[in-house]
């Protein structure tokens, strides 16, 4: 049996061979010291939280400066046996051993860590015994309020500690505290039962314990982040009294999907087809070669949360299933099913697809990622796709159209319409991908008519109906609802003029091609690019953003436009299909100033989906997520809202 001074001599070991391996890194190698990271505690608010037991993996360092570099960076001692400091440390370990340590330490926590204030040997001597905790005396300490992301997430983190009294759950993203509580069923800032709680941290322990034998802990994320995608496909109740070979068998299917987490869930965006044939005929040939016939054709399923008859979106999918299943007549079956708002009847139809032999399962709203999500790792064999542009997944792929193209086009044609340089603009959902729509559009009305403005109004607010926004201001031209209404069907959508004897004439619209988007998809999985892509992406999502260029997207004009205008539409599609002309090239304006300057390079993709600003011609704001309808709200919630709020716009 080794003896007490041996220990000490290991926990040196340890100690002097960290302080080493963060020199080599050039990190500092002791302990970090809380009045080195603020500037003074006595202008911060202090709250007195109580005496408990805290999680030893998440005391960081010490208060004062006086004992720091007594200790490696790791609480481990770094002095030799015959000083004090030794002599004192191999009495506390004795005594631990002996009889265990009771006394609590005295601790300030400041942003979920905690910094002793008396006791530190006694954390380093449990530390070393790799005890999970230590009873504290513990005083936190507020940071001020801010638009940090770090001290929002702590800020989130309190309501939850509120609920739970629980520290070691941590997140690395804002709103992951109130998701977990979402799919649990609860309420953040209200005390939780003492059943639900232990639930909560049994169930955390064990993910942990299954996530570090896989060699989860070697991902730069949370064990929180992890734990959160997990009961994002299996659910929380799944977890709850799980065996460990259950949880290890769960997941080692998504490792890809926290492997994507952990690289800041970044998407890699197809912006053209990846196909190895390029023509008609030799698709058909390599349908034949992979044994896809009357008898075994491709079967695809289309599942749609609302109903075809009554929504613009939906209706415009089951034109596209069934142009593509025109084409390849025999060979390609499609089957839809609407009507599946919830959850239950989403995973009936999607059993029913599986049973039947489904090869593919289209959704066509980021409303039902999660229901997809769940189901693709039920059903791995089945390719899973969701329309939407900013959720990033490995099981189910996300695919979605550059809209702002057409609308871009739209915009230079309304401009040379607009008689007294007013144009109206009814947007949809303030989601990522459509504030590129509409600065798109702004952008193009300028560069024919300096003194165009944008007058943007929503079709999802509560309280404001666009209809009326538009009438009231006296617009003449408006750029509406993308798509005709499949019932009831009326005039204002697309690019239209309002008339002085109240009667509307259609001047444009942009397209959806539905029919070509799907037959591209499908040509991707025929010719084995489909695999190739998931190589190519590496740790990424993978996301189909095709425009123009691939014949997804376009603008179809109505006869009454002149002809010159007309020609210059055309000419200002081709050059955006020879990637010539870009809306988001050259200067960019806010409301509230510069974004960039002439010389920059154009945004990237992420930079054009994620955009939270408004040009500077448009009149208007961004709704806050109050405004929206309950409805809008759970589309926002899906698939991801700009922060911005209602301001104003800089514009007279």
């Amino acid at each position: 049996m080794a003896s007490t001074l041996d220990e000490y001599n290991r926990a040196c070991k340890l100690g002097k061979k960290t302080v080493q391996k963060a020199l080599s890194d050039g990190r500092y190698p002791y302990l970090h010291a809380l009045d080195n990271m603020i500037d003074s505690r006595t202008s911060m608010t202090e709250i007195k939280v109580g005496t408990m037991e805290i999680p030893l993996d998440l005391v960081a360092g010490t208060v004062t400066k006086g004992r720091q570099e007594s200790f490696a960076r790791n609480f481990m001692p770094i002095l030799g046996p015959e000083t004090e400091f030794g002599t004192k440390w191999i009495l506390l370990y004795n005594y631990q051993m002996e009889k265990g340590i009771s006394d609590a330490i005295k601790v300030i926590e400041f942003m979920g860590k905690f910094y002793v204030v008396e006791g530190n040997k006694r954390v380093s001597v449990l530390k070393y015994l790799e005890q999970p905790t230590i009873l504290a005396d513990v005083t936190r300490i507020l940071p001020p309020v801010s638009d940090d992301p770090e001290v929002k997430i702590y800020f989130e983190f309190l309501e939850f500690y509120k609920s739970t009294q629980i520290y070691n759950i941590k997140f690395s993203e804002e709103g992951s505290y109130g998701k977990l509580a979402e799919e649990m069923g609860l309420t953040l800032g209200v005390q939780w039962d003492e059943d639900t709680i232990m639930d909560l941290k049994s169930a955390y322990l064990n993910f942990s314990k299954a996530y570090a034998a896989g060699g989860g802990n070697a991902f730069s994320i949370t064990v929180g982040d992890a734990f959160l995608v997990y009961i994002g496909m299996y659910r929380y109740e799944s977890l709850v009294g799980a065996l460990p070979e259950e949880i290890k068998k769960n997941l080692s299917n998504i490792w890809q999907e926290i492997r994507i987490r952990a690289n800041a869930n970044q998407i890699t965006f197809s912006e053209e087809p990846q196909l190895q044939k390029k023509t008609v005929i030799p698709i058909i040939d390599s349908i034949k070669k992979k044994t896809y016939s009357e008898q075994h054709p491709l079967k695809i399923f289309f599942l749609y949360n609302g109903e075809i008859a009554k929504s613009r979106w939906i209706n415009g999918h089951e034109k596209g299933r069934l142009e593509l299943e025109a084409k390849y007549p025999g060979i390609i079956r499609t089957l839809a099913s609407d009507c599946l708002p919830t959850e239950e009847e989403f995973d009936k139809a999607v059993d029913a697809a599986a049973n039947d032999g489904a090869d593919m399962i289209i959704t066509t709203s980021p409303i039902q990622m999660e229901h997809a999500l769940r189901a693709a790792v039920k059903y791995p064999n089945i390719k899973f796709l969701n329309c939407s542009v900013h959720l990033a997944h490995s099981a189910v792929r996300t695919y979605y159209g550059r809209m702002y193209e057409a609308k871009f086009l739209l915009g230079v044609l309304a401009a040379s319409l607009a008689k007294d340089h007013r144009i109206g603009y009814v947007s949809t959902y303030p989601i990522c991908g459509n504030i590129a729509n509409i600065n798109a559009f702004a952008i193009g009305a300028s560069m024919v008519d300096p003194e165009a403005k944008i007058y943007l109004t929503w079709s999802c607010l509560k309280d404001e109906y666009w209809r009326e926004y538009i009438k009231e201001n006296d617009l003449k031209i408006v750029s509406g609802p993308d798509l005709i209404r499949p019932t009831n069907a009326d005039n204002e959508y697309g690019l239209y003029s309002r008339n002085e004897d109240g009667t509307i004439s259609n001047i444009a619209f942009p397209v959806w091609n539905w029919g070509k988007y799907y037959d591209l998809i499908v040509q991707t999985v025929l010719n084995d690019a489909w695999d190739a892509e998931v190589a190519d992406a590496k740790d990424k999502a993978i996301n189909y953003w095709w425009g123009m260029t691939s014949g997804v997207i376009d603008v179809s004009q109505c006869d009454i436009i002149p002809y010159c205008t007309a020609k210059l539409i055309s000419a200002m599609k081709k050059s955006i299909t020879s990637d010539v002309c870009n809306p988001f090239d050259g200067e960019l304006r806010s409301q509230f100033g510069i974004i960039k300057p002439e010389d920059s390079p154009r945004l990237t993709n992420e930079e054009i989906i994620d955009m939270n600003w408004l040009n500077d011609n448009v009149v208007g704001s961004i709704p806050k997520f109050e405004e929206l309808t309950e409805s809008a709200q759970e589309t926002v919630k899906a698939n991801g809202m700009p922060i911005v709020g209602r301001g104003e716009t800089g514009i007279t």
